[in-house]
């Protein structure tokens, strides 16, 4: 091996104790116990780990010559890609490269695995069972008040002998947990119905399906295909609009299946009433069944997927001041929460460096800065005000009284944690009241935080509500 690539394997820690070694470690050996010793020893085994990107989440897997490469990454590719993502989910890319100027060895004879019997190796051949990724189960999917009815559903369906809403519509923006649920369900109905036929595919795909089966005037396989699944997921349904002759073979995919009594489940990015460019008949079958929103992720839900993510990435541990921290700023998607968690953690375990709030802050300044969310301080004298039960206007009035002072405090205090303007702006927003006055406020709210459950409580209910 030519000494770059040995350089890039000792960074990734190739022949120590680091995380990366003892996952590959572990792959390894799954490989080993699920493709067998002839194939494993004959393919798998030379592979080596090559360089880490932190940043992009790219790991190299080194085979001694181009041959070897291009082999393992024709027949293994995704399975090495699944194994490391569910390992170290901060691998999320992995390449299959050669080690230049190796030899080109002829092919091996796999023959350590029993043929499969000819009826079982065209049933198999005909119905192949989705690729489900076994990080996306039930037991992982962290429930909330946001996603609590689309998860119920989903189980329901996966889980109930029999089902009174079908199609099953599960909508919602992007990365809140749509797909995590399609695969959840496939896998849990196919543990419970291990001969039943599942097909799972994006609606994009159906349509260069269909396009593809009439071209070779196959559209009898086509239909067959689909409409034999005793559950068919179709993904992002969205991308056929405007796509009439894909339609129109949707409908009738649609309808064949819920008239045979299987299920569908269905997912898009927006609720039916709000599909552009698909035909009402299709938008009054998908209503028919029941329609689950995904909301986004409020705090709580946030908080509590980051410490379940974190469970899932051995040697990184962070304080729950950071946890918090970043429920509160990265407020997008689930998504968008799992890939900074990943960032921090690879950064982490390449840099040895504590992860604390400075931490985070210098790895995710950018992602950090597009989720800031400019709060202003009218938006907070509004809030304070509905939560006092007072008038707006007291907020820049002079009254004095109790009643009014203190909401107006924490009015104050809320503008100087939330808002960039300095004391004089926030101030003058108050009545045209000096800086020193503003100071006072903020003091005073401190301190009573601290005494007092009531007004630390309130602080909080209303950074939440200005937040989320």
């Amino acid at each position: 091996m030519d000494q770059g690539r040995g350089s890039d394997a000792e960074l990734a820690g190739a022949g120590d104790s680091s995380p990366l070694s003892a996952a590959w470690a572990a792959i390894r050996t799954g490989l080993r116990r699920d493709c067998g010793a002839r194939t494993f020893d004959g393919w798998l085994k030379p592979a080596e780990l090559g360089a880490f990107d932190p940043e992009s989440g790219n790991l190299e897997l080194v085979m001694p010559s181009q041959f070897m490469a291009d082999w393992v990454r024709s027949h293994f590719g995704e399975r090495l890609q699944l194994a490391w993502r569910t390992t170290l989910p901060i691998v999320r890319e992995v390449r299959v490269v050669a080690c230049e100027g190796g030899p080109r060895p002829a092919p091996l004879l796999i023959l350590d695995e029993e043929p499969l019997p000819v009826e079982r190796a065209a049933a198999a051949a005909a119905h192949p069972r989705p690729a489900f990724d076994p990080r996306y189960s039930f037991g992982s999917f962290i429930v909330g008040k946001a996603n609590e009815v689309a998860a119920t559903a989903a189980k329901t369906l996966a889980e109930a002998p029999t089902v009174t809403f079908n199609p099953l519509f599960l909508h919602g923006g992007t990365g809140r947990g749509k797909t995590h649920l399609l695969h959840a369900l496939g896998q849990r109905f196919l543990e419970l119905n291990p001969a039943a036929q599942v097909v799972m595919m994006s609606a994009e795909k159906f349509m260069v399906e269909f396009v593809r089966a009439i071209r070779e005037n196959d559209t009898i396989g086509f239909k067959q295909r689909l409409r034999s699944a005793d559950l068919l997921l179709i993904d992002d349904v969205q991308f056929i609009a405007g796509k009439e002759s894909t339609q129109e073979e949707f409908f009738h995919t649609m309808n064949e299946i819920i008239n045979a009594g299987k299920r569908l489940v269905i997912t898009s990015d927006r609720a039916p009433q709000d599909l552009d460019g698909i035909a009402p008949r299709i938008l009054s079958r998908l209503s028919w069944g029941l329609v689950a929103d995904i909301n986004a992720a409020d705090l709580e839900l946030r908080y509590n997927i980051l410490l379940a993510k974190l469970a899932l990435l051995p040697g990184i541990s962070m304080a729950d001041n950071v946890v918090d921290f970043l429920a509160r700023r990265l407020t997008n998607s689930i998504r968008e929460l799992e890939g900074a968690l990943n960032r921090i953690g690879a950064y982490a375990l390449m840099t040895g460096r504590t992860i604390d709030l400075a931490f985070v802050e210098e790895v995710l300044a950018n992602v950090l800065r597009a989720n800031q969310r400019r709060i202003s301080i009218d938006e907070i004298q509004t809030r304070v005000a509905d939560h006092y039960c007072i008038r707006k206007a007291e907020m820049v009035s002079a009254r004095r009284a109790r009643e009014v002072a203190r909401p107006r405090q924490v009015a104050m205090y809320l503008s100087k944690q939330l808002t960039p303007k300095s004391l004089p702006d926030i101030g003058r927003r108050f009545g045209g009241r000096d800086h020193t006055t503003v100071i006072h406020a903020v003091k005073q709210i401190e301190k009573l935080r601290a005494s007092d459950p009531d007004i630390d409580a309130a602080i909080r209910l209303l950074t939440r509500q200005l937040e989320g």
